[in-house]
């Protein structure tokens, strides 16, 4: 094909544009429906209990995903600072996935458990109180709004018909277990389980 038709025909520039990225794409991304290690739970992976499962949701309402990212690449100035790199079975129960790409806060893949609920609670209602140079903004309406446990069994529900092994048990008990919580509650329950069920293998 002449060079010169295709650079000054832009409707046939276009469709070979669009034809090249699908093609790239498929081949990128098909083969990954057929392995295992992207399609299976890491050992020790289970699906979001019902207050966590609200929490993620708090995240990404508020945005968080913005500035933290949830996936630790395989170099050593990540290991050393963030952990273990992330696998992909970590995340096969995300819908979607937090995985990011920009950091203006830390990674967050393997938070859970390195600082207290009470060292979250109040870094999230007012961050500048425990990282004096923090440049986050302050969420102090979670604390006011409470967790609609009406929604949580119907969310769990749609889950499970995308794959997520949620029981009857756990379905029928969401509204009990995210009962008198708040957002704040949620958030922090969330953000105390991340990385934590790879780490203990429970």
């Amino acid at each position: 094909m002449n060079h010169d038709a295709v650079e000054t025909k832009v409707g046939l520039l276009g469709v070979l544009i669009a034809l090249v990225i699908s093609v790239g794409g498929l081949v990128e991304i098909v083969p990954l429906y057929f392995q295992a290690s992207v399609t299976r739970p890491a050992p020790g992976i289970k699906p979001y209990e019902a207050l966590r499962l609200e929490g993620r949701d708090v995240y990404i309402r508020e945005g968080c995903y913005l500035c933290h990212s949830q996936m630790i690449r395989p170099f050593r100035s990540e290991t050393e600072r963030y952990g273990p790199y992330s696998l992909p079975g970590e995340s096969v129960y995300d819908h979607p996935f937090q995985f990011g790409s920009k950091r203006t806060g830390p990674d967050l893949a393997r938070v859970g458990g390195r600082y207290s609920d009470d060292w979250h609670r109040v870094h999230l209602l007012n961050p500048r109180d425990v990282v004096p140079e923090s440049n986050m903004p302050r969420f102090p309406w979670l604390a006011d709004g409470m967790v609609d446990g009406a929604l949580t069994a119907r969310k769990m529900e749609a889950l499970r018909k995308i794959g997520v092994p949620y029981t009857d048990a756990d379905i029928a008990g969401a509204a009990a277990a995210v009962a008198g919580k708040s957002e704040l509650d949620a958030l922090v329950a969330y953000l105390q389980g991340l990385g934590t069920n790879l780490r203990t293998g429970t």
